[in-house]
């Protein structure tokens, strides 16, 4: 519970968000189909941040958005 409180937080949003933003990034310096799916999966977390949604809520039984 207390990690989806942190993720949920504004620091654990814009943490999310800049973590999405590097593996793309990192995705497009890489090239190639690797890159493609690299900056594919970077889009979770910036998506999940951007909308104020924790995905690791439901594992851990908790609300997925902030209150």
């Amino acid at each position: 519970m207390r990690i989806v409180r942190l993720m949920n937080s504004p620091g654990g949003r814009i943490a999310r968000g800049l973590a999405g933003a590097a593996l793309i990034v990192a995705g497009g310096v890489t090239g190639g189909f690797g890159g493609l799916v690299l900056a594919l999966v970077g889009l979770v977390p910036l998506v999940a941040g951007a909308a104020g949604i924790c995905l690791a809520a439901p594992l851990l039984r908790a609300p997925a958005r902030a209150r």
